[in-house]
């Protein structure tokens, strides 16, 4: 009965797998999501798209890539390519040729890209995740706390199936922090901080952090705050991983497997 069992379950899997393997994937890059503005901004708000070609109703990650907004460049994370998702990799402008301000509004212009164009790729408005590492954790925090950046698209940013930062800023991120002329070490929360816009109504949030010992600067003890405080506030779906032994760097990669894990969660598969 045990031998059937496993048996069973290893045919289960090894098709599973199968499928996956069968589904062919695309790419398209740098479609601007931006048509106006000035050559910097037409040069950066661009972005790639990964999908699963014949796919219908797949869900979608948008990846923003971290650098302290101050650096990095779009790519489609290798854990998320050939697991049936669509992922929607991001450029945005970045400091000092912009203003923190233009660095979220770019990340919610291409998130509103992405609700109005993604079932031309066979993917599905209701299956739209948002997500990132370091700089882009905290532009994931940002547009899907503070409605506003949403709603100049005609997007509510509840309409996210979640939010799922990685290492992010819940505080006022710290390039902001030194424009101001504060140390890295002095913290704030103010209108540029995901900390002053903790609501019950928000997307399912999945928190990830790196060990709290090798975190950049109190990252982990930030996040924690940002969870415990949802949830003081009434949020029902905040969740928070601490990475043992994982660096601010080096956590990505593992964080990508609680991202896959909540995301066939929501999606009941």
């Amino acid at each position: 009965m045990i031998k059937s069992y496993i048996l069973f379950v290893f045919f289960f899997i090894s098709a599973s797998l199968s499928a996956q393997e069968s589904i062919n994937y695309a790419v398209v890059k740098d479609i601007p999501y931006r048509t106006t503005g000035d050559p910097y901004g037409l040069e950066r708000c661009k972005l790639d798209v990964y999908y699963p070609e014949n796919g219908k109703d797949f869900g979608t990650v948008v990846w923003f890539h971290g650098g302290g907004l101050s650096g990095g460049s779009k790519f489609i994370p290798e854990e998320l390519k050939n697991c049936g998702l669509a992922v929607i990799a991001v450029n945005y402008r970045l400091l000092p040729k912009c203003s923190i301000k233009d660095c979220i509004d770019d990340a919610a212009a291409a998130v509103a890209w992405t609700f109005k164009t993604i079932e031309k790729y066979g993917g599905s408005r209701q299956r739209i995740f948002v997500s990132g590492h370091s700089a882009g954790g905290y532009l994931t925090n940002m547009i899907g706390l503070d409605k506003k950046w949403l709603q100049v698209y005609s997007i509510d940013a509840d309409s996210i199936a979640a939010l799922i930062p990685f290492s992010g800023h819940a505080i006022s991120h710290f390039a902001y922090r030194e424009s101001l002329g504060m140390k890295e070490t002095q913290p704030s929360i103010d209108e540029y901080a995901p900390l002053y816009y903790v609501r019950p109504d928000a997307p399912p949030l999945i928190i990830v952090s790196g060990d709290r010992e090798m975190e950049m600067l109190g990252r982990y003890e930030e996040n924690a705050y940002f969870w415990r405080m949802m949830k003081v506030a009434g949020h029902k779906e905040t969740y928070i991983y601490e990475l043992d032994g994982y660096d601010h760097g080096s956590m990505a990669a593992p964080a990508f497997h609680i991202l896959k894990n909540h995301v066939r969660r929501i999606l009941g598969e």
